[in-house]
């Protein structure tokens, strides 16, 4: 006699015309900052693209009917704003949908999307697209402005206050070397990362969530040069020859006695995604539903000490379950963003998540993490996974800087 299914995890699988369902997730190639095919790209030409794929992916739809377009950004002036919100319009979107942009920080894209969610349960809008955008070979490091800006927060009391400023890499050593996650341990998790990518760009996995970018490219030999027009149709930061043998040779990056390295770091990348989200009624009255991929359950997000900021999914996740009634069990994968190969380890060792479940297809540690637009690339990595492997339940989570977590569950249709 089968197991009946817990309370939770049914009442999440059961459909109403009021659930939030997705049409469609789509993202960019993920490429190196400075040295792959983006480099010489911006942001918000990513975002164009993108944005006008959803449209092109969703052709039955009149634009004039998204309510909302909220996009992810960290480092971009302004947030990019006033960018993204020409981008919008240069990508077919008519003047009267509203748009505007999210920072917080890594969750920014996942943010983008619990915001359009958000709206749709309220009853505020029925339609609207949620996702991201970042060029960190344009902005990451590149204006000489003080972080801190008020002399009194420098000298707080408060070392959580102080904390904020922390460099992510030390906050990496303090999560390893407080929970005993070893440099081994990390590089083989690194490796791991890179090989279930290739194998999985390999096999043409992400090719249905991408979306090709035909862009400029300079020659940096040359710059008198005019550029070339190139088209990128994959991640570039995917090391197919990547070991654990060649991650164990690289130097510590953040502290000569520490165990983070470059390898077993996040990337740091360009890229955009986005992912189109309805009123179940609104998708049966517009003849959608054919179309649902999936649906937003629901978000969390918490916060934690600012120096180990790479435990934030450890604490979101659980505040999400709690709240939908369910456990780790009932989740049947998970897109845990490998900002470090320590934090993801230890994330996932102190909730009791089969690694196996974790990141099938690599994250971002092979993948790349272009900050305001990573939680907006994970769903549409996750989506397909869901799909090809017939998985019910996903759950994207993320740690953010100075110290949070977000969390965000999906069912597949």
């Amino acid at each position: 006699m089968a197991s009946p299914i817990p309370r939770g995890l049914r009442q999440v699988l059961q459909k109403n015309p009021n659930d939030i369902v997705i049409l469609s997730s789509l993202r960019t190639p993920v490429t190196r900052a400075k040295k792959g095919g983006f480099k010489d790209s911006y942001p918000e030409e990513l975002l164009a693209n993108v944005l006008r794929a959803t449209l092109e992916a969703n052709p039955k739809l009149d634009p004039a009917l998204i309510e909302d377009v909220a996009i992810g950004s960290v480092l971009q002036e302004l947030g990019g704003a006033k960018a993204g919100r020409m981008a919008q319009i240069h990508a077919g979107f008519p003047s009267t949908v509203p748009f505007h942009t999210i920072n917080r920080q890594c969750s920014s894209g996942l943010a983008a999307i619990t915001t359009v969610a958000n709206g749709i349960r309220a009853g505020a809008i029925n339609v609207g697209i949620g996702g991201g955008m970042e060029s960190m070979t344009r902005n990451y490091g590149s204006r000489a402005i003080p972080t801190v800006l008020w002399p009194e927060l420098k000298e707080s009391h408060s070392k959580d206050s102080r904390d904020c400023i922390m460099p992510m890499g030390i906050t990496s050593e303090n999560v390893a070397a407080r929970y005993g996650v070893n440099r081994a341990d990390q590089d083989t998790f690194a490796a791991e990362s890179h090989k279930k990518a290739t194998a999985a760009q390999n096999s043409g996995l992400f090719d249905s969530e991408i979306v090709p970018v035909k862009t400029l490219s300079f020659d940096p030999e040359n710059p008198e040069t005019p550029p070339r027009e190139i088209e990128v149709t994959k991640d570039d930061g995917i090391r197919p020859n990547i070991s654990v043998e060649k991650m164990a040779s690289l130097k510590p990056a953040f502290s000569a006695t520490g165990t983070s390295t470059a390898g077993n770091s996040s990337q740091v990348s360009d890229g955009a995604a986005a992912a189109l989200l309805m009123r179940r009624s609104t998708a049966t009255e517009l003849g959608l539903s054919s179309s649902i991929k999936a649906r937003w359950v629901g978000s969390s997000v918490a916060g934690c000490a600012p120096d180990e900021m790479g435990v934030g999914p450890a604490v979101a996740i659980p505040k999400l379950l709690e709240t939908l009634g369910m456990g780790v069990s009932d989740v049947g994968i998970w897109e845990i963003n490998e900002a470090f190969a320590s934090q993801a380890l230890y994330c996932t060792r102190k909730l009791g998540i089969d690694e196996a479940r974790v990141n099938p297809k690599g994250g971002a540690i092979a993948i790349g993490h272009p900050l305001g637009a990573t939680g907006a690339r994970q769903l549409a990595t996750l989506l397909p996974e869901m799909e090809r492997s017939g998985l019910e339940v996903g759950v994207v989570s993320m740690c953010i800087g100075t110290g949070m977590g977000m969390a965000g569950m999906f069912v597949r249709e």
